[in-house]
């Protein structure tokens, strides 16, 4: 049958089928990595492992692959570039800046002088010291999230430093013509650089005055095929033109991200991009996956084995020093450490194109490959393991201050007060509500800058790890009355719950968590109450949508209590509160508030309500008006409807529109059809 088909059809068939062994394979892998715990990169990974021409031999012609791996880097440097915000630095800019350019110089110059001691040659060194300077952004936000701890002090420095290392991609890539020197360049390094500056500036012109006018008449059409197709086109073409400037796709691909990502349209374009991207993205790591070489690592185990696991020693001590350096204590700089010392995706980009240029042999390319994808597959045991490490460190003799306790041992006069760790959203919300009330507080925290920044405005706020016992006896922890924890470390929170109650066997403790899992242990270790995210925002969820449909307000708050009392096994369980939820039914299933502003030229405008006669012209009961910053509720007959109020009315859900019609001042329509007698007047 082939024999019959035209060459190119061939092509096609081929790269169709290697497209469906991989994305079931994939499909197999993810799923036994998630019961595992794998993340899906280590997962794609995994798979290029298996199919590719070094493993089972699945998948021959990875070329094909590489293709769309190609697409996968284009697109995934573009949604970077989308999502790179300076108004979004501005938060952790010390983070980035001093924290960033401390741990990828540091790593840097620690490759270079490894690989010089190896005998490699300057410029290759110093390649191969960027190289193991970048960190997988891909996978240590991936694991954060799904840990719930991007918000924590650990997740913010990692966030820090790798949004610094994403940057430093771009000067990286620049340099690698100079290190090859121009007889491997085909442009001369100055005239490199300038095409650079032309197109920086180019884009500048075209992101101030060009882009704009045209998305302004893409977005009028209101047709989103449209709009995805010209983000694309941008996408594209800017990678394109970087090429032909002598520049990578990925770099260009970054700078088109680097322009729409101040304008109006960037969310909505990442929103419509992520899709793409997370499929071609796949493919980029499986292609990845397919350049190890097993027969490599079974030849040379002690040798890959060691360099991996200096490179995981070496980045570790690297970036925690980096987060020591910002002011953070040791067991921040722990979790950080290990959670950076793998070997980025983009250090693949970097590899691919240092091969091109001779700063590598294929040796020393496949002994890359096989080192970073160890480094990889090992993150999340790295960051498994952090606790026990920082644990472990806590009982070093190290300085106060790198154990995160204040320099003073003085303890806070306070009596009777109220210790809040944590502050932020949720714990500045609580302070404030203390001050208010004049309830005496203090507030712990881990983050220096908001100490100090605080400590100015005259909070009474102290730097330190809560899990210590030396900080919640500087801030009075014997004489406290309540212990108010809103951190998002579910490990720290549950640390400083335990010594707390160690140390005060009589406190009121109250946690919050983001799982109704963890309540359960949050109790058993000396909580009084644990407050779950996720079981109020369900509450306040349908507490809201109940209050649409009129439910009475007692029996929402019955149903509320009962689920705050058992937890969601209370609503799950078909014997529970099927009394409480029969009585939560919407009475009025066809009643509808709404509320309508009163046009100058509206019949009612300068009328009374006794003259509308709005129940029986248009079927509307009118609850209150809202008058500038007055508020007239159940108004009489001879209350007045003046032009601009705000009405609130009451109406069935199908002439809800009629009234709002009739409140603009559009032609009255027929009136309704009168209900049965009242006595109301409105």
């Amino acid at each position: 049958m082939r024999g019959s088909v035209p060459p190119c059809a061939l092509m096609y068939v081929s790269i169709l089928e290697e497209i469906v062994i991989i994305l079931g394979l994939s499909m197999v892998v993810l799923l036994l990595g998630s019961r595992a715990r794998i993340p899906p990169i280590v997962g794609f990974l995994i798979t290029g492992v298996v199919a590719g021409p070094h493993g089972l031999g699945l998948v021959e012609a990875s070329a094909h692959v590489e293709v769309l791996a190609e697409i996968g880097v284009v697109l995934l440097m573009f949604t970077i570039g989308l999502e790179f915000s300076f108004k979004s630095l501005a938060r952790i800019k010390k983070t980035v800046l001093l924290g960033g350019t401390t741990q990828v110089l540091v790593t840097l110059g620690l490759g270079m002088l490894v690989a010089i001691l190896m005998g490699w040659k300057a410029q290759s060194s110093a390649f191969v010291g960027a190289l193991v300077a970048l960190s997988s952004t891909a996978i240590v936000l991936k694991l954060l999230q799904d840990r719930a701890q991007v918000e924590t002090p650990h997740g913010q420095a990692s966030l820090g430093i790798l949004i610094f290392q994403d940057i430093s991609i771009l000067p990286m890539m620049l340099a690698i013509p100079l290190l090859a020197g121009t007889k491997e360049s085909s442009d001369p390094p100055a005239w490199m650089i300038g095409k650079f500056l032309a197109l920086i500036i180019g884009l500048i012109v075209s992101a101030k005055w060009l882009l704009p006018k045209i998305f302004e008449q893409i977005v009028r059409t209101r047709n989103s095929q449209l709009f995805l197709v010209s983000v694309i086109a941008i996408c594209f073409a800017v990678a394109t033109g970087a090429s032909m400037a002598g520049l990578s796709l990925s770099l260009g691909a970054f700078l088109a991200g680097l322009v729409l990502s101040e304008s109006d349209y960037s969310h909505q374009a990442l929103g419509n991009i992520l899709p793409f991207r997370d499929v071609f993205t796949s493919l980029f790591f499986v292609s990845i996956g397919m350049l190890m070489d097993v027969h490599y690592l079974a030849a040379h185990p002690i040798l890959v084995a060691s360099i991996g696991l200096g490179v995981i020693l070496g980045k570790t001590l690297v970036a925690g020093g980096a987060t020591l350096l910002l002011g953070l204590p040791m067991r921040t700089a722990v979790f950080v450490g290990l959670g950076l010392a793998q070997v980025g995706e983009f250090s693949f980009v970097l590899a691919k194109s240092g091969l091109d240029r001779k700063l590598i042999d294929q040796n020393g390319y496949q002994l890359f490959l096989e080192v970073s994808i160890l480094t990889m597959v090992t993150t999340p045991a790295c960051l498994g393991l952090a606790p026990k490490v920082a644990s472990w460190i806590d009982h070093l003799p190290l300085s106060p201050r790198l154990k995160g306790i204040p320099e003073t041992k003085e303890i806070i006069p306070l009596q009777d007060h109220l210790i809040i760790v944590g502050f932020g959203p949720s714990g500045r919300h609580l302070a404030r509500a203390a001050r208010v009330s004049n309830i005496p507080y203090a507030v712990v925290e881990m983050n220096p800058d908001t100490v100090r920044i605080e400590r100015e405005k005259g909070e009474p706020i102290t730097f330190g790890d809560a899990s210590q016992q030396a900080v919640l006896e500087h801030v009075g922890i014997h004489h406290a009355r309540i212990l108010v924890v809103v951190i998002s470390d579910a490990a720290a929170a549950g640390r400083a719950v335990e010594v707390a109650r160690r140390i005060n066997p009589g406190i009121h403790i109250v946690t919050r968590t983001r799982f109704i899992t963890e309540v359960e242990s949050l109790h058993a270790i000396g909580a009084n109450e644990v407050i779950p995210e996720d079981l109020e925002s369900s509450v306040e969820i349908f507490t809201r949508v109940l209050t649409h449909y009129l439910v009475p307000r007692d029996r929402i708050d019955q149903l509320a209590a009962d689920i705050r009392a058992g937890g969601y096994e209370k609503l799950r369980s078909p014997s529970v509160s099927s009394e409480t939820l029969q009585s939560c039914k919407v009475p009025i299933p066809d009643v509808q508030v709404s509320a309508c502003s009163v046009a100058e030229g509206s019949e009612l405008a300068g009328r009374t309500l006794a003259q509308l006669d709005l129940r029986n012209r248009h079927g509307a009961t009118l609850l209150a008006i809202r008058r500038d910053d007055q508020t007239i509720a159940n108004p009489k007959g001879s209350t007045r409807i003046e032009a601009k109020d705000t009405l609130l009315v009451l109406t069935t859900a199908g002439k809800a529109g009629h009234i709002s019609r009739v409140c603009a001042g559009f032609p009255q329509e027929q009136a309704v059809q009168p209900d049965p007698p009242s006595h109301g007047s409105s």
